[in-house]
């Protein structure tokens, strides 16, 4: 009884059941494994390998069927992805995938208007929500299609807005300058307790397509830093990664156009 207090307590996830397991075929299409390898065949993605054979549903990141009304038919699971994905019936007859919004119920109608209700599921321009509301499958540019706060549970704020900006706080902590016209859906992503999950065996996370990670100091030194020596050793050393690089701690984002827009990052400045 206790855990299921302390799942409640975190974020209240509303767990809805599952209407089906067959997609819909227009919307589904065989995803290519590459085993982490690049055109030419070489390994650029370490620990990927062998994984269940599975299908891509197309997701409706856009939300461009505006002004029409959207009712769920059907909730189901999605094996790319931590979040669980709804099924959307428009008033024209087409059907699309989106991101399922915690607490969106089967026969609930969603919109994606300037106009429209500020309710869970809508789909509207950042100028057009108010401050403090959670949103998520935000968009960086207007029509480009949402790129951030896509995965189970997580959702954004916006703290502020001027002519141009909203100030909004990403699920890291971060705040950043997203242009007014960038569409945004109201609510937080479903599946709140994908992070309380626990793969619990090996050959689980072999289906998943996840191989072993072998620590640095089992490995013999031409194929580690961390390696060799005599009987159980340490790192000996800072924490290097198999190339020599530094492993901890290094800052690898690269100084782009785009961090003009950043206001306040989710690390501290050393």
């Amino acid at each position: 009884m206790k855990t299921k207090a302390k799942k409640l307590m975190r974020g209240q996830a509303i767990k809805l059941k599952m209407t089906t397991n067959n997609p819909q075929k227009k919307l589904r299409m065989i995803l290519k494994k590459h085993s982490g390898r690049n055109n030419s065949g070489k390994i650029t993605v370490r620990h990927q390998g062998g994984r269940h054979k599975r299908f891509y549903r197309v997701i409706d990141i856009r939300r461009d069927k505006l002004e029409l009304k959207g009712t769920v038919i059907g909730l189901e699971y999605d094996p790319n992805r931590s979040a669980d994905i709804a099924l959307v019936e428009y008033e024209d007859g087409e059907k699309r995938y989106i991101l399922q919004p915690n607490g969106l119920k089967l026969n609930d109608t969603i919109k994606s208007s300037s106009k429209g209700s500020i309710k869970v599921g809508n789909a509207m321009p950042l100028r057009d929500i108010p401050l403090g509301i959670e949103i998520h499958n935000i968009e960086l540019y207007p029509n480009k299609g949402a790129q951030i706060v896509k995965s189970a549970g997580t959702s954004a704020t916006i703290i502020a807005k001027d002519d141009k900006y909203a100030d909004v706080k990403l699920p890291s902590k971060e705040v950043r300058k997203i242009l007014l016209g960038a569409t945004a859906t109201i609510g937080r992503v479903s599946n709140i307790e994908h992070k309380l999950e626990k793969i619990g065996s090996a050959g689980r996370s072999r289906h998943m397509g996840i191989r072993p990670t072998v620590r640095g100091v089992a490995q013999n030194p031409r194929s580690h830093p961390h390696g060799g020596g005599e009987g159980r050793s340490g790192e000996g050393m800072h924490a290097k990664t198999p190339w020599g690089k530094p492993a901890r701690g290094n800052r690898t984002r690269k100084h782009t156009w785009s961090n003009q827009l950043i206001v306040k990052r989710r690390h501290a400045q050393t």
